[in-house]
């Protein structure tokens, strides 16, 4: 299908269909996002990066925001899957996921790092001083970069300014599994996930 010459009604029912895999297991939905794209339209031009490193988070898991129930901060964790979930941390970063899992099953994949495709310039403007890998290569610097912040929070995915595009799935010998980076709890699960060889990736 070429997705060049749908309408904005026939786009978004397309991706209804294709986003199907988010609302399944948030494991097997983590791995399946590496390789897809981001789009994010900031003053009138595309900005597009590959999803090359990602985490994986439930309710159930002690490290999840969502582990002790649902609040105002979290709720978008509990809604429909394929939309965005952006929070601040630090008091100074934002960090996006994308919600997986049947509403009301709180569940998402922290986007950790991206490989940039098109709009290099406009990213290198939003994250000043940095560039090649460095542009977005961690959690905090794709957000700087692209300009997501938690005016997206909630947003669906399937709609400008910031879209998901699903690519062909990528082989298992593509993807590398290893424990997630930064939490102090549930530290042995192997929910994080990145492309082989990928000079994005923030950590290898």
């Amino acid at each position: 299908m070429c997705l060049r010459w749908l309408s904005q009604a026939q786009y978004s029912a397309y991706n209804t269909y294709v986003f199907n895999f988010l609302e399944g297991d948030v494991v097997y939905a983590a791995q399946r996002l590496l390789g897809c794209d981001i789009i994010r339209v900031i003053e009138d031009k595309p900005v597009k990066a590959r999803i090359v490193e990602i985490e994986a988070y439930h309710q159930s898991d002690a490290a999840s925001h969502s582990y002790r129930g649902k609040t105002k901060r979290n709720s978008v964790m509990f809604g429909k899957p394929g939309v965005a979930y952006v929070y601040f941390t630090y008091g100074m970063h934002y960090c996006m996921n994308i919600v997986t899992g049947k509403e009301g099953e709180a569940s998402a994949v922290l986007i950790r790092a991206v490989e940039p495709i098109i709009g290099h310039e406009v990213m290198q403007k939003n994250r000043i001083g940095a560039n090649g890998v460095s542009l977005s290569n961690g959690p905090a610097k794709l957000c700087q970069a692209m300009k997501i912040d938690k005016t997206l929070n909630g947003h669906n995915l399937s709609q400008d300014p910031l879209r998901l595009i699903i690519n062909p799935i990528l082989p298992v010998d593509k993807i590398q599994a290893s424990t997630r980076i930064g939490i102090s709890k549930e530290q042995q699960k192997p929910w994080r996930f990145y492309i082989k060889n990928n000079k994005f990736v923030s950590k290898k």
